[in-house]
């Protein structure tokens, strides 16, 4: 049999394992089989018995589906292997995501993914006579495996208490512990009394989003803008503070001043730009880059800020037409 047989035998198999193992019919196919196969560390020759648990990411997949089946997928592809295939896979509880570091950001790019033990064990059963009974005991298995996987994920959350005293969690890594701190430390110290209507997370776009407040003040959330990470509103001086939290990219440039001056267009109270940083260094990194008019917070030394010029310090501007022209 040459390789081009091989492989196209080995794929097929894998797409029976996927039905075998309760997958879904639009997972049923070469695609989602292929990420099985390359976090199998398998080629076209390997048999089941001897396959692996490689961690990959979606990058390092797609260069073995390339290199060793022949399949060479667009890059623009990308994202649709990650959602179309490798996050069922993990729903069905055969993968799971950043084993060797569950803090890591859902978002990041160095996301990768490895086949979970209980998957493994049964996979390279498969062909056996044990084939049969393993992927049924699996199927029957699998709601409370991904009930005790997200839980364990549940457990990695950061939990953060609102000004009003509500409680909520975000996902681990990124930004999210700069956003803990604009909670906890900012919110004390310069908005006393403020109400966070919005806050932002990988996990959960909507962590926090207060409609009837924002409508209150004019502001109809536009589901595809690019809301900052949070937005407060500081009630008794009448500003909306608009906070970008940055670890690795997004702070208060000039461009993204503009893109929120266009989103909050409407708002009845003043708008408020400020980038937060965990640290000098960090802050340092993008100094070059920050907007005029705009305010910067460090989580490391809370009790002071930074001033980038304007008429007053911590408060809002007049706007005008001038200033919604970026790239006009």
């Amino acid at each position: 049999m040459n390789a081009l047989d091989s492989a196209g035998v080995r794929t097929g198999q894998a797409i029976m394992a996927l039905k075998d193992l309760g997958l879904p019919a639009a997972q049923q196919n070469e695609r989602t089989a292929l990420a099985l196969l390359a976090l199998l560390g398998m080629t076209p020759e390997t048999p089941w018995a001897d396959a692996a648990t490689p961690m990959l990411g979606i990058t390092q997949m797609m260069a073995v589906f390339r290199d060793h089946w022949g399949k060479d997928y667009a890059p623009n592809t990308r994202e649709t292997v990650r959602r179309q295939s490798v996050h069922q896979l993990i729903a069905a509880g055969v993968l799971v995501q950043n084993p060797d570091d569950p803090t890591r950001p859902v978002n990041s790019g160095k996301n990768v993914y490895q086949v979970t033990p209980e998957a493994f064990s049964v996979l390279t059963a498969f062909g056996t006579d044990a084939w049969a009974a393993l992927a049924k005991g699996y199927r029957e298995e699998v709601g409370s495996l991904v009930e005790r996987w997200a839980m364990e994920r549940y457990l990695q959350r950061i939990a953060v208490t609102l000004p009003n005293g509500e409680a909520i969690t975000l996902s681990p890594g990124g930004q999210n512990p700069v956003i803990v701190a604009v909670i906890q430390e900012f919110c004390s110290r310069y908005t006393p009394g403020g109400h966070v209507l919005y806050i932002g997370d990988a996990d959960d776009k909507w962590v926090v989003r207060e409609d009837e407040a924002l409508r209150a003040l004019a502001i109809d959330v536009d589901e595809h803008g690019k809301m900052p990470d949070v937005v407060i509103h500081d009630v008794s001086r009448g500003w909306l503070i608009l906070v970008e939290a940055v670890t690795s990219h997004g702070p208060m440039d000039a461009k993204r001043v503009d893109e929120l001056n266009r989103l909050f267009a409407s708002s009845t109270a003043g708008l408020v730009f400020v980038t937060a940083f965990p640290d000098r260094a960090t802050f340092k990194r993008w100094a070059g880059d920050l907007s005029w008019e705009t305010e910067v917070w460090l989580v490391a030394e809370p009790s002071h800020m930074i001033h980038f010029n304007g008429d007053r310090y911590l408060g809002p501007h007049e706007r005008t037409v001038s200033d919604f022209m970026w790239n006009e």
